[in-house]
């Protein structure tokens, strides 16, 4: 959830931008609508094979169709945070290795992982509940668009601009994107469009790189020495 984390701190900067001396994030996301439907269902372009055993599993075990309006990660959702005296554990955690394996293949583009990805047995019960966990705070955030869709309208911006809509409160503060060009989970667009709103940042794209990578970590890793040295 290390690109959601990302989410997290440009909503804090834009709450509080007189706390936040420079933010430097990496593999840009902003958990908008349209990423979240890219990701959890049009990326399926991409991994065919793996969006279908994602969405058979959900049609099986819960109301989702697909073809219809519903979402498929609310049906996740709804079938990872099944409660109360009716809740099936096992089924839950047989959704939660179906969606770590669809979260293992649509990233594994750019990161050298060159083999599909297939569901995984995990190896003790501390694995299974980390798995589970994961999937849960994803999912639960994921169905409601981060709970940012509406986040800038307390500045002027429109419904549904999401944490683009308050970029300009971040004018004046340092900022460093940093982004794999082979990141097909997360697409540059967003990188590109964050950077584009915020006055006075800088975008640095890895063309060979994709989720994640050696280089990338060494632009956050000088990115953050620059800032700590401007505010020494």
């Amino acid at each position: 959830m290390l690109c959601q984390s990302y989410s997290f701190a440009l909503a804090y900067s834009q709450a509080h931008p007189e706390r936040v001396l420079g933010v430097v994030l990496f593999a840009v996301t902003s958990t908008s609508r349209r990423e979240v439907d890219w990701i959890t269902e049009g990326i399926g372009a991409v991994f065919p094979e793996g969006w279908d055993a994602l969405a058979t599993f959900a049609e099986r075990h819960g109301p989702y169709r697909r073809g219809t309006e519903q979402r498929l990660v609310e049906a996740y959702r709804q079938l990872l945070c099944a409660d109360g005296p009716d809740a099936d554990p096992a089924l839950v955690d047989a959704a939660a290795e179906a969606w770590m394996t669809w979260e293992d293949e649509h990233i594994r583009i750019g990161t050298g992982a060159l083999e599909r990805s297939s569901p995984q047995t995990p190896a003790d019960e501390q694995q299974r509940i980390e798995r589970r966990a994961f999937a849960r705070l994803v999912t639960h955030y994921w169905a409601h668009d981060g709970f940012v869709a509406d986040w800038a309208v307390r500045w002027g911006a429109e419904p549904g601009s999401g944490l683009l809509g308050g970029m300009s409160r971040l004018a004046g503060i340092p900022g460093v994107l940093i982004h794999g060009r082979r990141d097909v989970s997360g697409p540059a667009l967003t990188a590109w469009e964050l950077h584009r709103a915020w006055p006075g940042s800088e975008l640095v794209m890895i063309e060979d790189e994709g989720h994640g990578g050696p280089r990338m970590v060494e632009e956050w890793r000088a990115a953050m020495t620059r800032l700590v040295a401007q505010n020494a």
